[in-house]
Order: structure tokens, then sequence, then C-alpha cells
């Protein structure tokens, strides 16, 4: 059952993978993909997986996660 759905802001973040670090579901990955930043920035490859636990997000140091309830995202 989904209980999260992370929501990365690919432009906020800068790829220190400290959110990939810290799932404990391992569902974070850095893309393949760089950012304004010159990043390889975090993304979700297993929505499905998420538990809600929102490490990922208070372990980001600049806030670039949300872990959203099912029911909030449309």
């Amino acid at each position: 059952m989904k209980r999260g759905i992370p929501r990365i802001d690919a432009e906020r973040c800068k790829g220190c993978g400290l959110c990939i670090s810290v799932c404990p579901k391992t569902i974070l990955s850095r893309s393949e993909d760089v950012n304004s930043q010159g990043a390889y920035y975090a993304f979700c490859h297993d929505e499905n997986s998420c538990i809600g636990c929102n490490a990922c997000a208070l372990m980001c140091p600049d806030a670039a996660i949300e872990v959203h309830a099912p029911e909030e995202v449309a």
C-alpha cells in the first residue's frame, strides 16, 4: 500500500545524495541528467514502494523534497 509520494524539486537539488542514503526502501537514485546547476539530481524510481517516512525530506539540506499523502496528489 502506497503511504507517501516523494516530490523532488530537481532544480533545487544539488545532488548531495543524503536523501538516497537514508531511504529505508532504497527507492531514490541519482539521475543521469543534470539540472541547471550541473548537479545529478535525485529522483524516485519506485513511488509505489514509498512508506511515507519523510526521512528524505528531513535529511535534505536544501528543502528540495516534500512527501505527500497519496490523496494529496491528483
